[in-house]
């Protein structure tokens, strides 16, 4: 047995497929079914079954794999760790991004870090935050970037508060309210809506302001994506709720609107609480001297101005601590 075997196995898994995972390991499909042959010959079980159609785990293969899972990145860790300690940082940061982050630039982050540490590669992953801060409790990624709604905070993981802003409503150019200073959780019942999938923190915020209000809405249209959400808002087949900032950066040709007692998301920036890697530590460095960490609690500075956008004010946050 040995590590390269190991991370075929956990490739094959997480694809379910030896075609892909042979191709996220730059190997032949061949190579990559000979060594985990190899591998099920010595354990004496099968890890996989395989079809013309799909390949999933056996019952073997499902308590296997979070074991080579570890050992894998047991193997990291020592590298990462040997290196550290002579002053390098080295390795894969593993970082979640929510599609709606505004509290950072990520691009100009990425390019601080990657300045201050040339040696280190960036896996990215988009999601939503309940999906990313499970992959942070599961090992699978070494920081996220998270929204949720006010009254709900990272759990399972650490964290600090980024931004706290204030949702806006986004209409169409041409929409009856487009020239309101402000309106109403009950002035938007009834209207038909554009919004992120049921279930997911980026919808939460705005399902909870209307449960509290006991208004009802139809959500009509549902997408992950803020870029289409905004599309379907521009042609006219919808409303929807979101940060000011995401609004600010589209081209999509909309209005927002101020809304009184609307929903508040929060932005995080969470990590592994227990043993963050050097490559974590030293992301979470850079964003700590990132200008966007360090702005004056005040209104949202936006590309350009928008009408209606509520202002926010940001608490004085604590510095980022992994210890």
């Amino acid at each position: 047995m040995d590590l390269q075997q190991l991370r075929y196995v956990v490739e094959v898994a997480a694809t379910s497929s030896f075609t892909r995972a042979a191709e996220r390991c730059f190997v032949t499909q061949s190579a990559l079914s000979h060594q985990i042959a190899a591998l099920e010959r010595e354990l004496g079980q099968r890890l996989f079954v395989r079809s013309s159609r799909s390949v999933r785990l056996t019952e073997a293969g499902e308590a296997f794999v979070p074991h080579a899972r570890a050992a894998l990145l047991a193997t990291e860790q020592a590298k990462e760790d040997a290196a550290a300690a002579a002053g390098q940082i080295v390795g894969t940061l593993r970082l979640g991004v929510i599609p709606t982050v505004t509290a950072v630039d990520v691009p100009a982050l990425l390019v601080a870090y990657r300045a201050a540490h040339p040696a280190v590669r960036v896996e990215l992953q988009v999601g939503n935050s309940d999906a990313l801060m499970a992959a942070i409790r599961a090992g699978e990624l070494d920081v996220a970037l998270l929204g949720l709604r006010e009254d709900v905070q990272p759990s399972g993981v650490a964290s600090r508060l980024l931004v706290t802003e204030s949702l806006v409503a986004v209409v169409p150019s041409a929409h009856v309210l487009a020239k309101s200073a402000s309106v109403s959780i009950r002035d938007l019942a009834g209207m038909t809506f554009a919004d992120f999938p049921a279930g997911t923190s980026g919808r939460a915020q705005s399902d909870a302001a209307f449960a509290a209000e006991g208004a009802a809405r139809d959500v009509a249209f549902e997408a992950d994506s803020a870029e289409l959400i905004l599309g379907l808002v521009a042609a006219g087949l919808a409303v929807t709720l979101l940060a000011p900032g995401v609004v600010a950066r589209a081209t999509a040709d909309v209005v927002t609107v101020e809304v009184r007692r609307g929903p508040v998301r929060v932005e995080y920036v969470a990590w592994d609480a227990a043993a963050p890697r050097s490559v974590a530590r030293a992301f979470l460095a850079v964003l700590e001297e990132s200008p966007s960490a360090h702005e004056e609690a005040g209104p949202e500075k936006t590309p350009s101005p928008l009408p209606g956008v509520a202002t926010t004010s940001r608490p004085r946050r604590p510095s980022l601590s992994t210890s």
